[in-house]
């Protein structure tokens, strides 16, 4: 049964309950979607730019207590929390500046004479299935750019962020948004599934695990809609020859500790040439053993609990089979207390490709180092994974960086930075980590009908 909750991962206190919708309210919020469709995709492209600049505005207004909601659901460190509010405001103006650029009519040149152009229109209502890591900014990556293109919303939440769904709804509603065009819904997975199939919904988004992203992928498929899939991923970090290892070191703590190392595209696999690896994995090692959980809500606190019990124990377990099976910890390797949805900051080395935990994601402050002896074994070593989100490589050689880069089967690749985000870039990943991309022009493509009119000569 699904259950929407605020936990604190914190404390493991329930702070309140939210009741899933009825079937009689998803019928009435599926109506409301389309029909507001109906009336927002004749809205003009200012009208709609105007509308996510006052949504910026009140997501810069409602910052502190925005952030503080998602301290409280899942476990994200204050600072860290009110950051990603900053990341959201950035993608609703980046959209309401860009987005009538990017629905301009593209003129065709016709080879039979006369004229034609390809217009781009909203589909329809779309379904967004949203993951609890990062509460706000995934949606506003799909929202954003789906709204902009006169496409209307209903999103579905993660159980535990009810909260924070609850306050974007607001958003939207205090923004002055057409009616229906944006609607929250506490659904079931069965409910889900019932929206999905219906002829209202003209697309599904998910962001989430791969086992969600292919159910719901059949699912999409079995009724002729189209899906953009987010999924997982176990991005590998190269450190080939860097300039300067100390920064490399410090580019690898923030790009595995962030967030409690609970993202998607956070490195996962340390990938160390043979010249490097002892000192790298010293010094890594020794900056890890130098930070301390804490109290998310305090503000100097860098690395908060995981965003459950439940996820401490599934990270513990897999760390103590890969120990069962021949891998060493360096550092960490538990959970705090015991009994506690914190976990150590922690480096495995020894990982064989025998070992589940090679082949996983590891969605928590769990490093993977591995010994390269060569450029061409470092490359190898970080192609062998069924995901392909992003990846980063480390090196004072630019030529080698671009070589390398384009070798590496990754939807993202970043060089002598961990990974990021930004607006105006695309994000996604090939293999196993999805299907379709967000963000920058790309994330306005998606749910389009790219509509030929042609007028003969």
């Amino acid at each position: 049964m699904t259950t929407y909750a605020v936990t604190n991962p914190a404390t493991g206190e329930q702070v309140q309950q939210y009741a899933t919708a009825t079937d009689s309210q998803i019928e009435a919020v599926l109506d409301s979607a389309h029909s507001a469709f109906g009336r927002w995709k004749l809205s003009a492209p200012a009208q709609r730019a105007a509308l996510l600049h006052r949504v910026a505005d009140l997501y810069q207004e409602r910052r502190e207590a925005l952030a503080a909601i998602i301290t409280r659901e899942m476990g994200k460190p204050l600072a860290q929390a009110a950051g990603e509010i900053d990341i959201v405001v950035s993608i609703y103006r980046y959209y309401a500046q860009h987005g009538a650029d990017f629905l301009a009519d593209e003129q065709l040149d016709v080879a039979a004479g006369g004229q034609a152009v390809v217009r781009k229109q909203g589909l329809g209502a779309l379904l967004g299935i949203m993951p609890w890591n990062y509460p706000y900014y995934q949606v506003a990556r799909f929202a954003a750019p789906n709204l902009m293109n006169g496409n209307s919303i209903v999103l579905k939440h993660a159980p535990q962020c009810p909260e924070s769904a609850l306050a974007m709804e607001q958003i939207f509603i205090d923004a002055g948004l057409e009616p229906g065009a944006y609607v929250n819904v506490f659904a079931t997975n069965e409910q889900v599934a019932t929206m999905i199939a219906d002829w209202r919904i003209a697309g599904v988004s998910l962001t989430g695990s791969e086992r969600a992203g292919s159910a719901v992928a059949e699912l999409a498929g079995r009724h002729l809609k189209k899906v953009v899939l987010e999924l997982g991923g176990s991005d590998p970090f190269l450190v080939l020859d860097p300039a300067d290892l100390d920064a490399t070191v410090k580019h690898a703590v923030i790009g595995r500790m962030g967030n409690a190392g609970q993202a998607c595209n956070a490195a996962k696999r340390f990938v160390v040439s043979e010249k490097h690896y002892e000192q790298f994995v010293q010094k890594f090692t020794g900056a890890l053993q130098g930070i301390e959980p804490g109290d998310p809500a305090k503000a100097n606190t860098f690395l908060g609990p995981l965003s459950s019990l439940a996820a401490a124990q599934q990270l513990a377990a897999k760390v103590d089979d890969a120990v069962a099976a021949g891998a060493v910890v360096l550092t960490g390797g538990k959970q705090l207390d015991g009994e506690s949805a914190f976990f150590e900051p922690t480096v495995l080395a020894g990982v064989t490709a025998e070992m589940d935990i090679y082949h996983e994601e590891l969605f928590g402050p769990v490093a993977m180092v591995f010994r390269a002896e060569s450029e061409e074994h470092a490359v190898q070593i970080a192609n062998d994974s069924s995901f392909g989100l992003g990846a980063s490589v480390h090196t004072a050689d630019l030529e080698q960086a671009w070589r390398v880069a384009d070798l590496l089967e990754a939807g993202m690749v970043y060089i002598n930075e961990a990974s990021g985000t930004s607006a105006e870039l695309p994000f996604g990943g090939v293999k196993r980590s999805g299907i379709g991309r967000e963000l920058g022009k790309y994330g306005m493509e998606e749910f389009v009908n790219r509509k030929l009119i042609r007028v003969a000569k």
